[in-house]
C-alpha cells in the first residue's frame, strides 16, 4: 500500500516487524516539483516500541493481514484492559501502552469495541464513534451571561477532562467523540 493510502490504526511490515500507525504528518514543501512526505509515528506490535518514518507518497508499505473480532471492555487488570468476545466469549488483554489516549473512552461494560489480533494476540483497538460518559465535575451555568455560549471545562467519570456548552450540568451523562475527544451531544 502506497503512503499517501495509509491512515491511522493501519498495521504494517517494516524491516520485518508489525508496526502500527499511531499518528500522520503530511508536510507539502513549497515550490515547483517538491514531494509531498509523510512522517509516520509508529509503534512496534507488539511491544509499543516507537519510530518515526518519513515516506514520500509514492513509497510503499506492506500492510499486514489482521483479525478484527468485535468485543466489549469486562474489567481492567491491573494496568491492562480486558475485553471479552462477543461471539466465542474469549478474553483478550491489551496493555495500556496499547491502549493509549483510548483509556480516558473507556468505560465498564462499553460496547461496539473492535480488537485486531495478529496471530490471536490482541494488538491494537477501534472504539466506537461516540461514548457515552458522566459528568462528574463542571462549574454551574452563568445564568444571565451573554448571549455568546463559551465553553467550559469539565471532568468526566474516566478522569479525562473536555470542553463542554455552559448548559451542562454535573451528573449529566454526554456524548463525547472518540475521534475527536470533543462534546457532541447529550447522551
Amino acid at each position: 500500500m502506497k503512503a499517501f493510502e495509509i491512515k491511522r490504526g493501519n498495521v504494517v511490515e517494516h524491516n520485518g516487524k508489525v508496526w502500527q500507525i499511531r499518528d500522520i504528518e503530511r508536510s507539502a514543501p513549497q515550490g515547483r516539483g517538491g514531494n509531498v512526505t509523510y512522517r509516520f509515528i509508529m509503534y512496534s506490535v507488539p511491544g509499543a516500541q516507537k519510530l518515526d518514518l518519513s515516506l514520500r507518497a509514492d513509497d510503499e508499505l506492506k500492510e499486514t493481514e489482521l483479525t478484527r473480532r468485535q468485543v466489549n471492555f469486562s474489567y481492567k487488570d491491573g494496568e491492562a484492559f480486558v475485553f471479552m468476545d462477543i461471539e466465542d466469549y474469549t478474553q483478550f488483554t491489551l496493555d495500556a501502552s496499547a491502549v493509549g489516549n483510548a483509556a480516558g473512552f473507556i468505560t465498564d461494560g462499553l460496547e461496539g469495541c473492535y480488537l485486531q489480533l495478529i496471530d490471536d494476540q490482541a494488538v491494537a483497538l477501534q472504539l466506537p464513534q461516540t461514548v457515552t460518559l458522566e459528568v462528574v465535575d463542571t462549574a454551574p451555568e452563568l445564568k444571565g451571561a451573554t448571549a455568546t455560549k463559551r465553553p467550559k471545562p469539565a471532568k468526566l467519570n474516566t478522569g479525562i477532562e473536555i470542553l463542554v456548552p455552559e448548559y451542562v450540568t454535573t451528573g449529566e451523562k454526554i456524548l463525547v467523540s472518540t475521534t475527536t475527544g470533543e462534546f457532541s451531544g447529550r447522551a
